[in-house]
């Protein structure tokens, strides 16, 4: 099993430390669509990653579809997302807030980052960080119940909601420094520090 992408992505990061969660191997193609777009689109028409490869050469693509089929895999024991339910849609929940962190964050930094300086647009950088701010306040509320030792989604052990929170934090933490998200969130921020610990996360880390 081949995933394409490379850990700098919150999306790639989160299937790697799902992959690893799980127990099913797999090797990194770390590639990058910015420098390398011809050998992602080999894989992926969009030309975007993450991007798994499976060992009878099925393409997966798309962070949540990959999720998904990971937890198909994994088998009701491992799965990393409740199969039905209450608890099913807390879980959801809580990752789609996640994941929309991680995509306001990468908004607001590709708005200084491809746009000429002369185009760059401070209110809608300001937008998308105040939106980056409110989904990480909300899993900092959560984080605060957890305490020192539960989880995100209030549930006996580790969830995608969890991995998804935890990739998120890191991935604004390091694309966003000017939000001071230590300070602002500290309860996420320690939740955060606690999964980072993990050998699951630290065998996929994120670049410094």
């Amino acid at each position: 099993m081949r995933l394409i992408g490379n850990y700098l992505s919150p999306f790639v990061r989160r299937v790697a430390v799902s992959l690893i969660t799980v127990g099913i191997p797999f090797e990194l193609e770390e590639l990058s669509v910015s420098k390398n777009p011809d050998a992602v689109k080999k894989h992926n028409p969009l030309v975007r990653i993450p991007t798994l490869i499976l060992d009878d050469g099925e393409v997966l693509v798309e962070s949540f579809a990959i999720l998904d089929a990971i937890d198909e895999i994994a088998g009701p024991e491992m799965r990393l997302t409740p199969p039905l339910g209450r608890e099913r849609r807390q879980v959801l929940k809580i990752t789609a807030i996640g994941v929309g962190s991680m995509e306001k964050a990468q908004w607001a930094y590709y708005e200084g980052r491809y746009r000429p300086t002369e185009k760059i647009h401070q209110p809608w950088i300001e937008h998308n960080e105040q939106q980056v701010l409110g989904g990480l306040g909300y899993l900092d509320e959560l984080a605060e119940k957890a305490g020192t030792d539960g989880w995100i989604a209030g549930t006996s052990q580790m969830t995608q909601a969890d991995i998804t929170s935890a990739v998120a934090y890191s991935f604004v933490k390091k694309i966003r420094p000017d939000l001071d998200i230590a300070n602002k969130v500290a309860h996420l921020a320690e939740f955060t520090e606690r999964c980072e610990a993990m050998d699951i996360f630290r065998a996929a880390k994120i670049p410094t």
